[in-house]
């Protein structure tokens, strides 16, 4: 399927995918929203693919919603409707994420802004340039953080913090995002291409539907009592248990070696 406002590229179980409007900071408009989400539920149907990374091209990951052009959501003689969007759109891509059956990774280089800034926290893991940060500057033009902001970032670093980001509206470095527990690791710049590369290689050879129930489990954990969190880990252990990916690494415990995972 070609695309225009990214791109979506595969090598053996990596699938890469980058916003490509690198002229605009790779801002998010309704053809950069629908592409990835078509490219999402394209992926997901893919056994092949067993882990996701999401970058930027040119020298941003993504500055946020496209408001210097409009998102194009509102038309006719209706008065503006700023949540439109969110409607029409980026709450179902977020939601999408969350239910993604394979590990993902977002790799962030200069600004992971406004709703890029939740984008790439939806991802598993978010490795950074060290010259990168995360920025909520919606109230600045007096709106408030959306595309699931307000749900992840209290729950990553507390309200104390998350307050700061949201009402401040200043600029996290990527040093100071991982002492809060905002994203994974920080690397120099020239060393995040390599990083990235060996997380991902490391989790494409990992059991890749082990690693799917993980990433439900943390969302529903998240939401849930201490008493459903049990109950849901009990269902997905026997959904783990009946996996090739789970015979072979018991074989592999037993014979003492490496296990070589499927990722079925």
């Amino acid at each position: 399927m070609p695309y225009e406002a990214i791109t979506l590229d595969q090598n053996g179980g990596v699938a890469t995918l980058t916003l490509n409007r690198p002229e605009a900071l790779n801002a998010l408009n309704i053809a950069m929203l629908s592409e990835i989400r078509q490219a999402l539920a394209v992926l997901a149907e893919d056994k092949s693919v067993r882990v996701l990374v999401v970058r930027g091209a040119g020298r941003a990951f993504c500055s946020g919603a496209d408001i210097a052009k409009g998102t194009g959501a509102n038309r006719g003689d209706a008065p503006f409707d700023a949540g439109l969007i969110l409607e029409l759109q980026v709450n179902a891509l977020m939601l999408e994420l969350a239910d993604f059956p394979a590990p993902i990774v977002a790799a962030v280089t200069g600004a992971a802004a406004g709703a890029g800034c939740a984008l790439a926290l939806a991802a598993d893991l978010v490795v950074a340039s060290d010259s990168a940060y995360f920025l909520l500057a919606f109230a600045r033009v007096g709106l408030i953080p959306d595309a699931g902001a307000t749900w992840m970032l209290p729950r990553l670093i507390g309200k104390a913090r998350a307050t700061e980001m949201m009402m401040l509206g200043e600029r996290v470095g990527a040093a100071q995002a991982v002492a809060w527990g905002l994203i994974h690791r920080s690397v120099e710049d020239e060393a995040l291409d390599k990083e990235v590369e060996a997380l991902a290689q490391r989790l494409a050879s990992g059991p890749t539907v082990a690693y799917g129930l993980i990433r439900r489990g943390l969302h529903a954990g998240l939401q849930s009592s201490f008493a459903e969190s049990l109950q849901g880990e009990r269902e997905a252990q026997r959904v783990a248990g009946t996996t090739k990916d789970f015979a072979e690494g018991t074989s592999a415990f037993k014979e003492k070696r490496a296990p070589r995972f499927e990722g079925r």
